[in-house]
């Protein structure tokens, strides 16, 4: 794998993991489509779902990060709405 394919995968797994948090797509339905690809990818998500129930403030964090680099700041938005969400029913 080269750098730009690396970049890619990379790229995918901020994709599917912005998808998963904000409710857009389940994470079964990233691994559905992991099995449809041609492609043998290996990592669908930057973060373990099975670990754990909820995705860490830190795991939203770099999610985060990533889409402020990309200037992509409405999906910077959802993130953190969806963070604030999770932080509220933790402490209900």
């Amino acid at each position: 794998m080269d750098f730009l394919e690396d970049l890619e995968l990379y790229n995918t797994a901020m994709d599917n993991a912005y998808n998963v948090i904000t409710g857009k797509i389940t994470i079964e339905q990233v691994y559905v489509e992991l099995e449809d690809a041609e492609e043998d990818l290996e990592f669908p998500l930057p973060f373990n779902p099975f670990l754990h129930e909820d995705v860490s403030d830190a795991e939203i964090d770099l999610i985060i990060e990533h889409f402020i680099a990309l200037e992509e700041y409405e999906k910077c938005q959802e993130l953190v709405n969806c963070k604030k969400e999770v932080d509220v029913t933790k402490h209900e």
